[in-house]
């Protein structure tokens, strides 16, 4: 007959509604989601055997000690901390890891420049605010504001005065105006750009086909034959382009 634990437990409706939350979560550690169905199912009557062929394991393992899951071990589980569930840390240990994150690492004596998710996780952990604590859990703290201050990117502030103006009249071409009138039919509006110092070399030797087994041969020599130049165009609002490419003759 399928063993049964000698104990029997009930759960409470918050009980129950955190061990399926954890039995849910797949991000959580294995065996906190594995532990929180076994107690599902030993809260439904269902004996240790029966369980450890639910979850595809071994009887041993659903069962806490040999006389099933005991009382005191209900008890132990009830309180138990996720390490991954971030409903487990202390505000102020979340807000600390943020104020870190808005520093420049020299501030805190890490000589970087700025830093990475696993550089934090890193500090954090050596100056002692917390001894556990994932990269990953890192992350979705500092993934779930809003304004993020530790990130940033560079660009070029306008000193040109008239910038906004000088920048209208090209987003005004770009919705098919030209000073305030509609573009006619024989009237287009051309995105053109220039790729310069395009190396032109020819291999010494004629490339070998590859053969069963055998990659494709390319000559690692070759001669310099000048540079090339090609600028595309492109019709605003158009998929289609033009290129025109010129050579030179000058050898490096």
């Amino acid at each position: 007959m399928p063993r049964k634990s000698p104990y029997r437990i009930v759960l409470t409706k918050q009980e129950r509604e955190e061990l399926e939350r954890r039995a849910n979560k797949y991000t959580l550690p294995y065996f906190i989601v594995a532990r929180a169905k076994m107690i599902l199912l030993a809260a439904q009557g269902l004996a240790n055997d029966e369980i450890a062929n639910s979850l595809s394991t071994r009887r041993e393992i659903s069962a806490a000690g040999e006389n099933g899951s005991s009382k005191n071990d209900w008890e132990a589980w009830k309180t138990f901390p996720a390490p991954a569930d971030p409903g487990f840390f202390p505000p102020e240990l979340v807000v600390r890891v943020k104020a870190i994150a808005c520093e420049f690492p020299a501030h805190v004596g890490e000589p970087l420049s700025r830093w990475s998710v696993a550089e934090l996780g890193s500090h954090v952990r050596a100056c002692g605010l917390t001894a556990s604590l994932s990269d990953t859990t890192i992350w979705r703290w500092l993934n779930e504001d809003a304004i993020r201050p530790w990130q940033h990117r560079c660009w070029i502030f306008p000193r040109d005065p008239d910038f906004e103006t000088k920048a209208g009249r090209i987003l005004d071409l770009y919705q098919g105006l030209w000073k305030g009138r509609k573009l006619a039919t024989d009237e287009f509006v051309l995105s053109a750009d220039e790729k310069t110092s395009i190396q032109a070399r020819c291999r010494k030797a004629a490339s070998l086909p590859a053969q069963p087994g055998q990659p494709m041969k390319v000559e690692h020599e070759y001669e310099r034959l000048g540079a090339w130049a090609t600028g595309p165009s492109m019709p605003v609002g158009s998929i289609k382009s033009k290129s025109i490419s010129r050579s030179s003759n000058e050898r490096s």
